[in-house]
């Protein structure tokens, strides 16, 4: 369990301003939409909880002396303020300090403020050679687009927007609730609206005051060379449209690649089987074997054993980074053992038997070992 202080990274003496002025500077590190960590949620919650403990007198002088253990026995929360969820950390400074514009934030986002637009994924299934060969591929997809009757705008032409008349322009509200212990002031984003300081009295027809519209587009994306399942092309700037002038989104195509029922991939090599006889095993042979170039000549060597392999360089899938790079393809060898035999076969393998050595068998296999199992 680790120690808040630590957590906190201060001393035991630490004051109070020092405590705060620390989990101002680690929540910014820590909060999960700047820091991408996979533990960066965790640890956030757990700054949460010491700075809870640690700013509250009597929680911290009973951590102090019997650590989180005590607090729980002492009644206190220790699940910490963020339990449950936490927002952006605008509200999070707000609600812990009452308001964020003395903490050097810069207060909220603008809603006025050129935006990014979304990112979108995009799945495309590909066949087996296409993903080696690469391929270039025509996709339809739905994106938003600055709506084209109002210019992004949100009003009907020839008409604007004014001044909200619930904010007057500001686009925040304050309420002031009243508690025992004197007037409680807020502010908050105004609901009608929604930030901007500015209201449609007649909203586009088309995107409905929106200023954005959803639309199909019809691209067409180079696939690369040597990509494989689940990898990711990036098509910058085809994703949603940006908001107030802001860039657009990216589109992102997630490629999944159809399993080959010939070819098995293992990173740039393909591996395949190759049925021959026991003769071609002893002697070897010249055999035509399928690759992703199309038919072509392996020498198979004499005395090859079963699940050998024998290699074509070169004949794999393309580097991805560097396409005119391949990996090999790895042919594995498998020894059929012919179960049915004409008359002259038998004859031939019977010499064979003879010549290693053998002799004609007697008794069946299963007369010389029935009696193991008696």
């Amino acid at each position: 369990m680790a120690d808040y202080y630590e957590i906190l990274g201060v001393s035991k003496e630490a004051t109070k301003d020092e405590i705060k002025s620390a989990f101002r500077r680690k929540a910014r590190e820590l909060h999960p939409d700047v820091n991408k960590a996979p533990d960066a949620e965790e640890k956030f919650k757990e700054l949460g909880k010491a700075y809870e403990t640690l700013s509250d007198d009597n929680k911290r002088a009973t951590y102090d002396t019997y650590g989180e253990d005590g607090l729980r026995n002492a009644g206190f929360d220790t699940n910490g303020p963020f339990a449950g969820g936490f927002g952006d950390l605008n509200d999070i400074f707000e609600s812990f300090f009452g308001g964020f514009g003395g903490f050097g934030f810069g207060g909220r986002p603008d809603p006025n403020a050129p935006q990014r637009g979304d990112d979108l994924r995009y799945d495309v299934r590909l066949k087996f050679e296409d993903a080696a060969f690469g391929i270039n591929k025509e996709i339809r997809f739905d994106h938003l687009e600055v709506c084209s009757e109002c210019d992004g705008t949100g009003a009907e032409r020839g008409s604007s927007k004014t001044t909200c008349p619930q904010c007057g322009g500001s686009g925040q509200v304050k309420t002031v609730t009243r508690t025992p212990l004197g007037n409680f002031a807020q502010i908050t984003t105004c609901p009608h609206c929604k930030g901007s300081g500015q209201v449609i009295e007649k909203p586009c027809k088309a995107c409905h005051g929106q200023g954005l519209v959803n639309r199909e587009k019809k691209i067409e994306i180079k696939i690369p060379a040597g990509v494989d399942n689940m990898s990711k092309i990036r098509v910058s700037g085809e994703g949603d449209c940006g908001i107030n002038g802001g860039p657009n989104g990216d589109l992102f195509v997630v490629i999944h690649v159809d399993a080959s029922n010939y070819f098995k991939r293992d990173g740039i090599n393909v591996f395949t089987e190759l049925e021959i006889s026991p003769a071609q095993a002893v002697m070897g042979d010249s055999v035509l074997v399928k690759t992703l170039d199309g038919e072509q000549e392996v020498q198979i060597p004499a005395g090859v054993q079963h699940e050998n392999i024998v290699k074509i360089k070169g004949a794999g899938i393309p580097v991805l980074t560097k396409p005119s790079q391949r990996g090999d393809h790895i042919v594995i060898i498998k020894i059929v053992i012919p179960t049915k035999l004409n008359e002259e076969e038998k004859r031939l393998y019977q010499r064979l038997y003879e010549i290693g050595g053998g002799k004609k068998p007697q008794k069946s296999i299963m007369s010389k070992v029935k009696g193991v199992f008696k």
